[in-house]
């Protein structure tokens, strides 16, 4: 399988090298409309799933073999089609199909919301996350609908927000997490950068019957909107704001560290 890549040193304008990826597979519109904008400023190279991933976290294939196949669209190359997770294809590429790290990641654009507590269960943000553990400027972009998409605004702001990061850099280990509403874009009121939201899911298991009569549960529910905060990312985008949370992967929280050591923790045996 022939690898690709770039070989510039500093990004810049058309030498960036932009890998893009995605939970909804490699075959989504979201994906496509994004490659089509990045291109615009950069080479890019697409490795994503073959099929839906989504809501699969951070998961890693260590007990089978990962298989990848060239996809064509339109009669094309278009890019890497990974039998595998988000994360996995984003791994992979790294480090099996690139011939070099690239200058910066972006998973998307997602067909639906990745805010509040769905950030956790989240293949697009898993995507962009594993682009900043392997110390790749990162960003997960979604279209906050479930509904018939426009992708047309999401994909020119994630191109404006790669200029920013590629110009500027993150932190390591800071990714960012990008919502944008499902309206027409003179109707955005702006962009905010926020914090990882409160809401959290009131999840719904609805029994039903196959076929042969036997039950089976499929999950369902909807997003509680816990959020007043005008900081939040779901608050953001209810009020037509797009939201930028970065967000890290290291999950410690350092002050409670101290607490549990003022209750003797450290003296257990």
């Amino acid at each position: 399988m022939k690898k690709t890549g770039t070989t510039s040193n500093r990004p810049q304008s058309r030498d960036l090298s932009i890998l893009v990826s995605n939970d909804d597979g490699i075959d989504a519109p979201g994906l496509f409309a994004l490659v089509k904008e990045l291109k615009k400023i950069g080479t890019v190279t697409v490795v994503a799933p073959d099929k839906q991933q989504s809501a699969v976290g951070h998961a890693i294939t260590m007990n089978y073999p990962l298989r990848v196949k060239n996809f064509q669209k339109n009669g094309k190359f278009f890019g890497f089609a990974v039998e595998g997770t988000p994360a996995d294809a984003v791994k992979l590429a790294v480090r099996a199909l690139l011939k070099r790290k690239p200058d910066i990641l972006v998973s998307g654009i997602n067909h639906g919301a990745n805010t509040a507590i769905s950030v956790i269960y989240s293949g697009t943000v898993s995507a962009a996350r594993e682009g900043a553990i392997l110390g790749i400027p990162s960003i997960a972009v979604s279209l906050t609908t479930y509904g018939p998409p426009d992708f047309r605004y999401a994909a020119k702001l994630a191109r404006k927000l790669v200029k920013l990061v590629a110009k500027n850099q993150l932190p390591q280990g800071t990714l960012l997490n990008v919502n944008v509403p499902p309206i027409p874009e003179k109707e955005i009121r702006g962009v905010l950068v926020t914090s990882q939201g409160k809401a959290i899911w009131a999840d719904i298991y609805d029994a039903r019957r196959d076929p042969a009569n036997k039950e089976y549960f499929w999950l369902t529910g909807n997003l509680e909107e816990a959020d007043t905060s005008h900081d939040a990312d779901q608050w953001a985008v209810t009020h037509k704001y797009v939201s930028v949370s970065p967000i890290q992967y290291d999950l410690t929280d350092y002050p409670t560290m101290g607490v549990l050591k003022t209750w003797g923790v450290e003296k257990l045996k």
